[in-house]
């Protein structure tokens, strides 16, 4: 699945892409890397696509700034992106 948003105009496509051929120029690649849309299909000829996120198989969610391709234990504090604890639910310690 791939989310596909314009930042100036607002506006949001989803597509579901099943053929892992075209799904290959997206594999090794890094966040904020730019792949020309040529190879998903001529609808998508002549734009550049950027990645900003994504997940792995489990949904564990991408961060840039981690320089590996495993999956690696952050230390992170309250208030950064991807943080999730401190006060979700009563009873938490």
């Amino acid at each position: 699945k791939l989310n596909i948003a314009n930042p100036t105009t607002g506006a949001q496509k989803k597509i579901e892409i099943n053929d892992d051929n075209k799904l290959r120029l997206f594999y090794d690649k890094r966040i904020s890397a730019e792949v020309e849309g040529d190879e998903l299909g001529d609808e998508w000829k002549g734009y550049v696509f950027k990645i900003m996120g994504g997940n792995d198989k489990q949904g564990f969610g991408m961060k840039q700034g981690a320089m590996t391709n495993q999956r690696v234990f952050l230390l992170m504090s309250k208030g950064s992106s991807g943080f999730r604890a401190l006060g979700r639910r009563k009873g938490e310690r």
